[in-house]
Formats: structure tokens, sequence, C-alpha cells
């Protein structure tokens, strides 16, 4: 999802090259060890990710010689080693193994650790010769079926280069409490500088300067992400559980094309998108390959299975608008069959109590009313993807726009008495706390909930307030109280604010705390709580919550 389309973007705008680095990690926390680490073999930096009782992957980067810059396809094969520790001094070396990487996959190393104990904090690094990479921190999954009081997790998504700096970043990777970060999508934009930023002021331009479309491009643009300060802090600091949305590749991507693709000129769809999958394989701390399937299960003792999606590679075309048949076409997915038979065993299985689902875009049915004023309506149809309905703003590139899938989930939890199922949301740049109605037009006089929906706000990427050039919390008030008006079961609604949230799980219930920035172009910006949910077992309802944790 973008607040603008292709034709609305591809306008010029003034490029204003922020000053200065982001802010430094929190001393003590692994981050740190990039001031020891070479930084000329392994400058960007450190990761793991999809972390499993036994193992976790782990991830970095080598630039063996001057030449052999991301995308270049320069420099020689090579073997990387690793190794992982009990201890912050790698005095008790638990695990070590030796990677070989080369041009073929632009020198990215990728590495399994095994035999590791579950539910066991560990640090690893990274050799080459003399070189020693950063040291990172990272953290296994509990058994099977072990009892666990407690999982936290940081939730992101939407990190826009140019539209500010990673500062939510930064201040996850100084907490100690977080088990993993679910990234949730758009990790990275295609955009060239211009395209799309920040109230049209591109606070740090994009490299390669143009928009990302072959494998070159991709590979650059995902090597300039991972020079953040702050994004190399949170991956040195915990695993990474992603997946990706839409801008990995292009925007409203589908599985023969995207909005923001022209078929020919920018050569064929099905070599972009493989492309944009390969760099994102070399290049992010994920237990995926070209060719395999993203959307994968991880479980968590028995307090929570985490599901995570995959909305972009087998999801059939967008409709054009919400009065478009195919809205309700049984003939269309935005899962595809096999994903989708994944998901509802997932959520009717035994084991876990709590299902999670890592969802791309919303799931939540939302209707916009009409009664907001024309500037309002222009706003919201930015941010929610471009369509009208008669006027009003109709988001078919979310699970409105494929309501034949969003009912067989919801007759699938309600038929089956599925209790205890949290979908967690990134992609439309606006923090919502709601509840799923099993009928949404009986809720709630007679209807029940069949589970509730945790998003979270974008890192960068422009919200509402953006959009209508007005101070946060100010215009968007009356619009946010409309919807929640029209949308009895939205019990929260921010969509001005920029940040990230963090997760916490206990058998009585999932809890999310939004947290927000100051100022996204600003590199040292403070956060603060703004506002909690908390879903309560049983219930697939999200009611307020005090007092951060």
């Amino acid at each position: 999802m973008n607040n603008f389309t292709r034709r609305q973007v591809l306008r010029s705008a003034g490029v204003v090259v922020a000053a200065g680095a982001a802010g430094a990690a929190a001393a003590g926390s692994p981050a740190r060890a990039l001031e020891g680490g070479d930084g000329t073999a392994f400058s960007h930096g450190v990761a793991s990710g999809d972390p499993l009782p036994g193992s976790v992957l782990l991830w970095t980067r080598v630039t063996p010689t001057v030449d052999a810059t991301p995308g270049s396809g320069r420099g020689p094969d090579l073997t990387v080693a690793w190794e992982v520790a009990a201890d912050s001094s790698f005095r008790r070396i638990v695990s070590r193994g030796s990677s070989p990487t080369g041009p073929g996959r632009d020198h990215t190393v990728k590495a399994v650790a095994d035999r590791l104990s579950p539910a066991t904090t560990y640090w690893y690094r990274f050799k080459l010769g003399q070189a020693v990479s950063a040291v990172g921190r990272t953290r296994t999954a509990p058994a099977a079926g072990a009892s666990v009081d407690r999982l936290k997790f940081g939730v992101v998504s939407c990190a826009n280069w140019q539209a500010g700096y990673f500062s939510s970043y930064r201040h996850l990777a100084a907490r100690t409490d977080l088990d993993a970060v679910l990234h949730l999508g758009d990790y990275l934009y295609e955009y060239a500088p211009g395209e799309y930023q920040a109230r049209d002021v591109v606070v740090r331009p994009h490299d390669p300067a143009r928009e990302m479309t072959v494998l070159q491009d991709y590979r650059r643009r995902h090597a300039q992400y991972k020079t953040d300060p702050d994004l190399q802090a949170v991956h040195a600091a915990a695993p990474f559980i992603v997946t990706w949305d839409d801008h990995e590749s292009a925007n409203d991507a589908w599985k023969d094309g995207a909005e923001n693709h022209a078929e020919g000129a920018e050569g064929a769809w099905r070599d972009r998108v493989a492309a944009a999958k390969q760099a994102y394989a070399e290049w992010m701390p994920v237990r995926y390959e070209p060719g395999g399937q993203l959307y994968r299960r991880l479980d968590f003792g028995s307090l929570a299975s985490l599901s995570m999606l995959d909305l972009r590679s087998y999801r059939d075309l967008q409709a054009s608008n919400g009065l478009d048949p195919a809205v309700d076409s049984t003939a269309r997915t935005i899962t595809g069959t096999a994903q989708m038979e994944w998901l509802l065993g997932n959520l009717t299985s035994t084991g876990p109590q709590w299902k999670l689902v890592g969802n791309p875009v919303m799931i939540t049915p939302v209707k916009v009313p009409s009664t907001l004023s024309t500037a309002e309506l222009a706003g919201v149809q930015k941010l929610m993807g471009g369509t009208t309905l008669d006027g009003v703003p109709y988001n078919v590139d979310q699970w409105d726009g494929y309501e034949a899938d969003r009912s067989r989930v919801v007759r699938h939890l309600r038929d089956n008495a599925v209790k205890d199922t949290v979908f967690l949301t990134g992609d439309i740049h606006s923090g919502w706390a709601c509840d799923i109605p099993a009928d949404p037009a009986t809720y709630p006089a007679t209807g029940d909930s069949v589970a509730a929906e945790l998003v979270c706000t974008s890192v960068t990427s422009d919200n509402l307030d953006d959009i209508l050039d007005v101070p946060p919390r100010t215009g968007s008030l009356s619009v946010e109280a409309a919807i929640r008006g029209a949308n009895p079961h939205v019990k929260y609604l921010d969509f001005d604010s920029h940040g990230y949230s963090v997760l916490d799980v206990t058998p009585a219930g999932v809890r999310m705390d939004w947290y927000v920035l100051a100022d996204r172009t600003s590199a040292g910006s403070a956060a603060a709580l703004s506002r909690s949910f908390n879903v309560g077992t049983g219930t697939g309802k999200a009611v307020p919550a005090g007092g951060a944790l």
C-alpha cells in the first residue's frame, strides 16, 4: 500500500539531504560491538532470524575487496567463518562453521547455527581473515510444548528511507526483553528520489537514484538500508521474523504485475519480481531462497504459534473498485489455495494457545463514511490505496478487496469455535485495534468477534496528517472519530503517528503498546508510549489497557 498512485508520485520534489548520522545505540547493547568490528569487511552489520528451539539463521554481508560493492557483480568467491557463543566475550563457543559466498549472491552470507538449546540467549560473529564483524545477540524459541509465561516482540512495518530516520529501530535495539522483532512488510521502498518521501521533501535520497527494477538496483537498495546504524543496531539486538508486502518489489504487487510497474518499459514483471525476491533472499535474515515459499509457521512453546503470511505472490489482480463483482468472487484469492489451506489448518491445530498471524494487509472490514469533507475523503483515499466507491475511499488492496477469502477465514474461526486468534498487521501507515466480527451487520448488538487485529504504525512512511499537510493530532481527529462511528468494531485508530509497537503475550492476554516518535525527520527522535490495548484470553476483543510494561 502507498499513499499515492504512480501518476501522483511521479512529480518533481525538492531534495533535502539531512546531515548527521542516526543516534547511537544505548550503551551495553550488542550494537556497541559495531565500534570494535571491522568497518570495511563487515560494513553492513550482522543479523539473525527465524528462531527455532534448536537453531537460528545468521546473516551478514562481507566486502572482501574495494571493488566488491553491492550489486557490482565483482569480487572473489570465498568462505566466511562464523561462531556462536553462550557469552558475549566468546569464552564459551557452542557452535561454529563456515559458509561460502561470492558475487553470485552479492557476497551475502546465510548460515543456520544448530544444536542450540531452546529459550536461550546467544551471541554470534563472523570472521574473514583478520577481520571480525560486529557481535550480534540472538535467542532461540522455547521447546515444543514447553510452558512459557511470557513472550515479547517488537512489531514494525513501512520504513521509507527517504521519509526520515529509523529512530524506531534504535529504541527497539535499546530494549533487552525482546524475543524477536516482527517486520510485517515494506522493509524498503522501490521509488527514486522525488517520487515518494516525507511531505514531498526527501530527507535522505535513495541509492541508486532511480526506481529499482533490476537485480543490481534491488541489491544496492538493500545494501543502502543496511548501512543505517539504527537498523544495524536492532538487527544485532534480536532475531527478526519477516515477511514482505509490496514495496519490496513494487507498489500494489500481485502475482502477475503491480500498479507501479510498466510492462515493457520497465521489463517483464516476471523478471522484476524474480530480481526482487533474489535480493530479498540474499539480504534478509530469513529461511527463504528463490523458488521456495515465504509463508511459514514458528511455534513458541505452549504459548503461541506465529503464522507469517505472503499476500503478494499468489493473489489475483485487485478489483477496480468496491462495486466490482470481482470483490466477492470465489474465483479470486489473496492467499492462493495452498496458503489458505495451510492457514486454516494452523488456526485449528492443537498445540500453542495463541494463534498469532503475521498479516501484511488489514483483514478487518472498514467502511469510510461519506460525511467527511472533500479534502478529508481525498486524504483517506490516498492513504487507503486510491480507489473510491461513489466518492468514498475503498481499499481493494487489502482483504476488503477479497471478500470470499476473508469470509472463509471468518467462517472457519466461527464454525470451529477457534479462540485466541490475533492478526498482527502493517501496511496502512496507522495504528488500529479492532475486533473482527463474525457478521459486521449484527455487531455488536448480537454479533460475536471471532478474532482481534492489532495494526502497527509506519516507521517513517507518510500518514494522514502528512497527506493533509496539517500538524499531528489535529485535522485527523474528526476523520478517526467518523470512521470509528461507522465501524463499531474499530476500537482504536491513530492516522498520524510514526513509530513502533511492542507485543506482550501471556496466557492471560495479548497486549500491544504503541510508541510514537516525536519527529521522524530527526535522527535522534525521542519516543513515547501512546496507547495500549489488550485481547483477553477467550474474548476475541480488543479493550484498552493502561500502563506500559
